[in-house]
């Protein structure tokens, strides 16, 4: 049997315009069930899609802790409850020490809640009949992770991955060599993959193969 192709509905949050979102499966035995993925700063418009809709997240999943992915995270708890927050163990300290989510750079630092589940590579997860598999992509950041439900070619990818480029690899605790072997490894993706990341529009494994120079001419 077939799963159900789950929806996911972006948010373009705050002055750095980071895409958040709420993945749902329509039809689904708990249609009220979703999760939120990333909740950055001035999250008010996807708090208030979820309570419109009288959606229940089941988890806050994280693909990465920089200050733009995890802003909001606080105001979400909230307004909704807490829900179980999902992080990859690397930067589980990230949430609280705002040199390393990148905050205290620019003078104004953002702390959050802490992760309570870790997030680890191959790892699967589960929404409503829906499996979804979980990448370690480090590069732009150590416990960078993207999310992936195969059976309907759609991926989170974070700051990995963007149209027509990637993540920065400039910060101090970015990594050139791990971000090589982390694009190499979405390129494996099938062609047909539609990828949803952090910042700017969607794309697909195909479009980025043909035309992203980051891809086609390495870094």
């Amino acid at each position: 049997m077939s799963e159900p192709t789950p929806t996911i509905t972006t948010f373009v949050l705050g002055g750095y315009q980071t895409n958040c979102f709420v993945v749902t499966i329509p039809d689904a035995a708990s249609s009220k069930a979703c999760w939120v993925v990333d909740c950055g700063y001035d999250p008010d418009e996807l708090i208030a899609y979820l309570k419109s809709n009288q959606l229940q997240p089941e988890a806050l999943l994280l693909t990465h802790a920089h200050a733009d992915h995890i802003a909001g995270v606080d105001r979400l708890l909230g307004e909704i409850g807490k829900i179980p927050i999902y992080l990859h163990p690397e930067e589980h300290r990230w949430c609280h020490e705002p040199m390393l989510n990148l905050s205290g750079i620019f003078g104004i630092p953002v702390t959050c809640t802490a992760a309570d589940h870790e997030l680890t590579d191959g790892q699967t997860l589960t929404l409503d009949g829906t499996t979804w598999r979980v990448h370690h992509t480090p590069g732009h950041s150590p416990g960078s992770v993207c999310f992936v439900h195969e059976a309907s070619n759609q991926a989170i990818v974070g700051d990995t991955l963007f149209a027509g480029s990637i993540g920065r690899i400039d910060f101090p605790t970015s990594s050139p060599d791990d971000m090589r072997d982390s694009i190499e490894r979405i390129m494996q993706w099938p062609d047909e993959m539609k990828v949803h990341p952090g910042h700017g529009p969607c794309t697909t494994i195909r479009r980025e193969r043909r035309m992203n120079p980051f891809v086609i001419e390495g870094f």
